[in-house]
């Protein structure tokens, strides 16, 4: 292992729990624990699972032109964001390749918080900077001072409510991306989200695996305290402790991506995440100019990116080894995740998760292979290409969705 690997508030009570130890974005993470990757993804299904996020980074960016700063470089278009809400998108390149895939944060029209991915704080805040010109904005780069952990299942709430104070005022009605809290110079000062033992948290509901959930910004020191205290407020409703494993098999069902391997060094352009790019109304023009949209053409067709889940639970490794074969047995691309989602089956044409209502008693849920791939050609819903390594070989059907009846987005009251 390489000694020089960061680590978290959180890295000795992840390696006392017995964790599958790696590297990641240079930090020392878990990948899976004892209870091992396909029980913590269903924890989160059926009840909640927590992670240790806080390899993840934050930016601060105050000033009176922090808005018009963020709205260049950002691809979002953020003019309508509301205070407490936030939204995600991607930062980029003049090439209009990634730098970086990000949620941006409004706690008023002078400031803003960014969250971006492992070891990526100091490049945004360069990248930020480079672009500043005579802006009348500062970015302060908090990577190492701020923790961060996320709840996330259907029993998040239930769960949280014990850990914090008010959690009636607190947990009273929290859309899809927003969140609630103080966010300021101070790193974390006063809050009007606080734990029992009065520490103050910055509370967001942003859906990081595809189903309900919280993540908490918090003091590195506190977090050690909060997550023991998650766990054993959780611990009669079946809360599991996960690790990257699971969080990539959660999102490659829910059809999110993983920076730096779904999204990358390559147009930002023909993928799932259409809704991160300000387009027009019938897609052939953007709404805003922003950093990297020069080189992006929505008329553009060299390489497109595509959800696909298998036709079992196999799967073949990701990378450029695994190619991706169409019906001629031309060689079309390749893969650049593939996970199994544990939750999810197909049924009669059709793909059933555990979270779906009315499943067939007699259904057993056994897992499907998905991710994505990226071809050079425009595919279809419902085709099937082949994905191959070597020998190994799985039948693969390019899909719009995968894992159905997530609970990310559904109403406050369902949980409540």
């Amino acid at each position: 292992m390489n000694t020089c690997l960061k680590t978290t508030p959180l890295n000795r009570w992840h390696k006392t729990a017995g964790a599958n130890m790696a590297d990641f974005g240079g930090f020392n993470m878990p990948l899976w624990y004892e209870t091992g990757v396909k029980n913590e993804h269903l924890a989160v299904l059926k009840s909640a699972g927590i992670f240790d996020t806080s390899h993840m980074a934050c930016i601060n960016v105050n000033g009176n032109d922090a808005f018009e700063l963020i709205n260049y470089c950002f691809t979002r278009d953020i003019t309508t964001l509301k205070q407490g809400r936030c939204v995600y998108g991607a930062f980029l390149n003049s090439e209009g390749h990634c730098i970086d895939d990000a949620i941006v944060y409004k706690f008023s029209d002078v400031f803003f918080m960014i969250c971006v991915n492992a070891g990526m704080g100091a490049a945004i805040a360069q990248h930020l900077d480079a672009n500043t010109k005579s802006r009348d904005v500062s970015i302060e780069d908090l990577s190492g001072k701020i923790a961060k952990m996320d709840i996330q299942g259907i029993n998040s709430a239930r769960i949280l409510s014990k850990v914090i104070q008010n959690p009636d005022t607190v947990l009273d009605i929290m859309p899809y991306f927003s969140f609630k809290g103080n966010f300021n110079e101070s790193v974390l000062g006063e809050s009007e989200v606080k734990l029992l033992d009065g520490r103050p948290i910055l509370l967001s509901r942003s859906g990081y695996t595809g189903e309900f959930g919280f993540e908490i910004f918090l003091n590195p020191d506190a977090i050690v305290n909060l997550w023991e205290d998650i766990l054993s407020a959780g611990k009669d409703i079946g809360i599991t402790a996960c690790g990257l494993g699971s969080r990539d098999s959660l999102r490659a069902g829910a059809c999110l991506p993983l920076s730096h391997q779904d999204i990358g060094s390559w147009k930002f352009i023909n993928h799932p995440w259409d809704f991160a790019l300000p387009y027009n109304k019938d897609k052939t023009s953007f709404t805003k100019s922003f950093l990297g949209a020069d080189a992006l053409s929505p008329a553009e067709r060299d390489s497109f990116t595509y959800p696909f889940a298998g036709d079992s639970l196999r799967k073949v490794p990701a990378g450029d080894n695994t190619h991706v074969i169409d019906e001629t047995g031309k060689i079309i691309g390749k893969v650049l995740t593939c996970a199994t989602d544990m939750g999810i089956s197909w049924h009669k044409g059709n793909i059933v998760s555990i979270g779906s209502k009315n499943l067939p008693r007699d259904l057993k849920i056994k897992g499907i292979s998905c991710g994505f791939i990226m071809v050079s050609k425009k595919l279809e819903s419902g085709m099937t290409v082949t994905l191959k390594e070597g020998k190994r070989a799985i039948t693969a059907t390019i899909m719009t969705d995968i894992r159905p009846d997530r609970t990310a987005r559904k109403k406050w009251d369902n949980f409540i």
